[in-house]
């Protein structure tokens, strides 16, 4: 797949995991919308500007896509937290795994941010980049890091390297107003939410 047909595939409310290209199709329920950032005009608030300065001392590498021992086991440890605390299905991968379910479809628009504080991995990020976007694809983290609100320092990091390289969008995924796991996308703006995942004969239309 191109960059450029991607690029189309996200405009139209398509996501990206693994291999995997999909939208939601639900019948009779629309509560999953198409959130993206105007990553030119975004500008931390002041919550959001205190986040940064208390992660000032995480440094973040961008790179291509690729899985260690390291990023395993930072994984499984993320993983079996969220069961205990979210009451999330208990499993763990392997390196073979990481890599069917993360890596598989990966292309040349595939990138990884890797997060250390004092040379200690805390946080990966996995984001797709297309001509005029990022697209936030997963993130997890060291369970220790979490009173630092690492998820939203990695999205600010995101979007500040969108708009440092120009780009017009950042998307986040899909965004549920009523649900709390998602809800938190609403706060990073300016946003705009795709009105309907258009037909293929029709235009996508983002308000």
């Amino acid at each position: 797949m191109a960059p450029e047909e991607y690029s189309d595939l996200l405009a139209r409310g398509y996501r990206r995991f693994g291999w995997q290209v999909f939208r939601p199709a639900c019948p009779g329920c629309r509560q999953c919308r198409s959130i993206r950032v105007l990553a030119r005009e975004f500008a931390p608030s002041r919550s959001q500007q205190r986040i940064l300065r208390q992660n000032a001392n995480i440094r973040a590498e961008l790179m291509p896509v690729h899985v260690t021992e390291e990023q395993v086991q930072l994984y499984n440890l993320y993983h079996r937290f969220m069961s205990e605390h979210r009451g999330w299905p208990l499993g763990e991968t392997t390196i073979g795994g990481y890599r069917r379910e993360f890596l598989s479809g990966s292309t040349a628009s595939a990138r990884q941010w890797l997060y250390r504080e004092d040379g200690r991995l805390v946080g990966v990020a996995l984001m797709d980049e297309v001509p005029d976007a990022v697209s936030l694809v997963y993130c997890f983290y060291d369970p220790g890091w979490r009173g630092r609100s690492p998820g939203t320092y990695s999205i600010l990091n995101q979007l500040l390297y969108a708009r440092a390289e120009d780009l017009p969008y950042a998307y986040l995924g899909y965004w549920i107003e009523a649900c709390q796991s998602m809800s938190y996308k609403g706060r990073f703006r300016p946003h705009q939410i795709l009105r309907a995942y258009p037909a293929d004969n029709e235009s996508a239309i983002w308000d």
